[in-house]
């Protein structure tokens, strides 16, 4: 009988013990006092007796607290708190070059998929494009290979390739690996009086997030090239004589890398033509050859891209399948260094706008300072024009610039010295001085036409009179109900 009263103690002491390790207790670690019976109520024994009082024991060499956490557990924490309080200048990193661009390429084109991917033949294009805005090039040809490279050469000046003073390189050589090199920061010295690129970024940018780029330069009667690969020179600068004397121009092409991009190295004719056509309609003296090669020959693709009409045959286009109110509209204006062109035209069976705005060529998706302007001049033209109208009965209507563009599509395209642009990628405007100068001329415009043209107002006032009355029916019906 003693014996079982000792196995049941010990039993219980066991008990005890586990239930310690998740329910702590100072009474559990006191080293003068016997467990208390207030721990018992932690346990729910599964033996049906009672439990007995566990007679006073040494705990003197009980097994303290802390050897319950692992101890490489505790020393590891310990290390990295200590880590993380260490801050010193060893700690701040120094990138140099183009590491930067690969470190963080989102920063510089977006994202490192199909978007991003894009961006770079976007980059090369608009070099080849402010060629052509500058007066010095008239052709640009585009070229998917397939192999998965891009391919595009224009006819403009060609890259500078003799030696910078500053840099000691070549000037091509410092345009493709120093970021925030380029001929485009605007003043005396300054290659361009308007341009989409501002930053001196651009081909640098495809230069180090391609796995190889080969750069081949017309000019002076020379024919200069050289490979890079991840931003890196890997040959020397080389030239030799051409032929033809005249020739100039620059031809860039990259593969690349697939360290860099998330997706498949892929890109998308349509995608790649659509801007391709924007960039025609937006520059009517410019001719752009669109050539998508295959390994089967059959499947080959070539478009030529040529709008002398400019922004009216985009309008067109866009307006194609739509019923217009009246021609297309349009304008162009050059006040305080800025040009202004701008194409517009109304449809009876549209009931959404469509305002595509674009800054020296580059689209600004998100819109800008000339988008506003160019919505707060029609809102108020129109405006001041139906207060004089016999269809406007009451003369107090004041018309929202949701109804008053219904229907309207509009193009309008700036060419600005110094632009503002939010980021690299250029999605909007930030001048303020473009929404004034907008605002303004639009304004005349619009006034001196539809004046000389009552009937093109009365279509139009027309149309927003009755988008007026379908969201006034459509919240009082939702006020009934």
């Amino acid at each position: 009988m003693a014996l079982l009263n000792a196995n049941r103690s010990s039993i219980s002491f066991v008990r005890l013990a586990m239930a310690s390790r998740f329910f702590i207790s100072n009474s559990l670690y006191c080293t003068s006092a016997p467990f208390s019976r207030s721990a018992s109520l932690f346990i729910q024994p599964r033996v049906n007796f009672r439990l007995k009082r566990v007679p006073s024991r040494d705990w003197s060499n009980a097994v303290p607290r802390r050897a319950f956490i692992s101890s490489s557990i505790s020393t590891e924490a310990f290390q990295e708190s200590s880590a993380s309080k260490k801050y010193g200048s060893d700690q701040i990193q120094v990138l140099q070059g183009l590491d930067p661009v690969r470190k963080r390429p989102g920063m510089y084109i977006g994202s490192t998929g199909p978007r991003g991917l894009h961006h770079l033949v976007y980059e090369i294009l608009d070099n080849a494009v402010d060629e052509a805005q500058a007066g010095f090039a008239n052709k640009i040809e585009v070229v998917l290979l397939a192999d998965g490279s891009v391919c595009v050469t224009d006819n403009g000046r060609g890259i500078p390739t003799d030696l910078h003073p500053v840099t000691k390189k070549s000037a091509l050589e410092t345009v493709l690996t120093v970021l925030h090199a380029g001929g485009k920061f605007g003043g005396e010295s300054s290659g361009y009086n308007v341009s989409g690129g501002l930053h001196g970024v651009g081909l640098s940018v495809v230069n180090a997030l391609s796995e190889a780029l080969e750069v081949t330069v017309w000019r002076d009667g020379m024919e200069y090239h050289q490979r890079y690969s991840r931003g890196n020179p890997i040959t020397a600068l080389k030239c030799q004589n051409v032929s033809n004397n005249d020739s100039s121009g620059t031809r860039i092409r990259f593969w690349p890398d697939k360290e860099i991009f998330t997706s498949a190295i892929e890109f998308d004719h349509n995608t790649i033509a659509g801007r391709i056509r924007e960039l025609a309609f937006l520059n009517p003296e410019l001719r752009i050859i669109f050539r998508k090669e295959d390994s089967i020959p059959e499947n080959s693709l070539t478009t030529e891209y040529f709008y002398a009409g400019g922004l009216v045959e985009y309008v067109k286009w866009l307006n194609s399948d739509k019923t217009p109110l009246h021609d297309v509209l349009s304008f162009r204006k050059v006040a305080d260094g800025i040009t202004i062109d701008i194409a517009l035209q109304w449809c009876s069976d549209a009931y959404s706008d469509t305002m595509l705005g674009y800054a020296n060529s580059i689209r600004t998706v998100d819109g800008g300072t000339h988008i506003e302007g160019v919505k707060a001049s029609i809102t108020r033209t129109l405006n001041s024009l139906a207060k004089k109208s016999k269809l406007f009965k009451e003369k107090d209507i004041s018309l929202s610039g949701e109804h008053v563009r219904e229907g309207l599509t509009c193009i309008v395209s700036v060419k600005v010295p110094n632009p503002e642009f939010e980021g690299q990628t250029k999605t909007r405007l930030g001048n303020p001085e473009v929404r004034k100068v907008v605002d303004q001329y639009i304004q005349e415009y619009l006034t001196e036409y539809l004046e000389l043209h009552p009937d093109v107002l009365d279509s139009i006032l027309s149309k927003s009179l009755n988008a007026l009355k379908v969201t006034y029916y459509i919240k009082h019906a939702s006020v009934a109900k």
